[in-house]
Formats: structure tokens, C-alpha cells, sequence
């Protein structure tokens, strides 16, 4: 039996399409990082960017369980000595660019190197409804549909 390894012309990418209203944060990452990887496929290669694009509307409605919209804390290091600054995702999504908190949040869950970088360039997300992808038609992923912790209950 051989190692079956993917070349670029194995590889078949989908469009798809995630509304992120009311999801919760971290397991809309989880899935997302998933996708891009690729490792939802029988023929995911560990060194290739067989992952599929993906497309977040609404990224401004996420939401988080528990206490974690108020209390959790973000690092960043500025590169100079005492540079370290902090904030909350309350801050972030009552900001300029709310999309970050979930940009970030796949970001930190690939490995890090080259080809997550490139893995990271398939992922577009969207504050809103709208976005300039339709000629790609992109496929509808019911992310809600598929746990039902996915989504925050009242």
C-alpha cells in the first residue's frame, strides 16, 4: 500500500459560504481552521494548501459563552521593553474593525509557518451581509445545523 500524496492538480477547492450571526467564537474558529486546512478531506496533505475558501458574513454579530465577552484578555508586545498591551473582545468588536476578533482566533489555531499564511489568505471575512463574491457562488455552510452548541442559547 502507498502514501497517497496530494499534487496541485489533485486538488479540488469549494466556495463556502458561513453566516456568523449568534455563532459562538471559538467553535466557528475551530471549524473554519479545519476547512482551510483541509482535513475534512480524504486526500488532506499535511504540506499542501488543499483546504477550501472561505467566506464570513455578519463576523460582527459572533458571540461568546459564559463571562468570556467581558473578562477574557487579548496580548499583543509592541517590540519595545514594557510593550505590552491588552484588551477585551468587547473592545475589539465595539470597534473599528470587528472582524479581528475571529480573524485572529483561526489565525491562532493553524500552526504557524508559510503555509498557514497562505492557508490564512482563503479566508475572507466580511462586517455585514455583503460581500464581492458572488461570481464565485459560493455554497451555503449551515454551521448552526450541525451541533446545537454552536449557536449561544438564551
Amino acid at each position: 500500500m502507498r502514501t497517497f500524496s496530494a499534487t496541485p492538480a489533485d486538488l479540488d477547492k469549494k466556495w463556502l459560504l458561513i453566516d456568523a450571526e449568534e455563532l459562538v467564537v471559538g467553535r466557528l474558529a475551530s471549524l473554519i481552521a479545519t476547512r482551510l486546512r483541509g482535513k475534512h478531506k480524504p486526500s488532506f496533505t499535511p504540506h499542501m494548501d488543499c483546504g477550501d475558501y472561505i467566506i464570513v458574513i455578519n463576523a460582527e454579530k459572533v458571540v461568546f459563552t459564559g463571562k468570556k465577552y467581558e473578562d477574557k484578555t487579548y496580548y499583543r508586545h509592541t517590540g519595545y521593553p514594557g510593550g505590552i498591551k491588552e484588551t477585551s473582545p468587547r473592545r475589539i468588536l465595539e470597534g473599528k474593525h470587528p472582524e479581528r476578533v475571529l480573524l485572529k482566533a483561526v489565525e491562532r489555531m493553524l500552526p504557524g509557518g508559510p503555509l498557514s499564511r497562505q492557508q490564512m489568505r482563503n479566508l475572507k471575512v466580511y462586517v455585514g451581509s455583503e460581500h464581492p463574491h458572488e461570481a464565485q457562488k459560493p455554497t451555503i455552510f449551515d454551521v448552526s445545523s450541525l451541533n446545537t452548541k454552536n449557536t449561544r442559547r438564551s
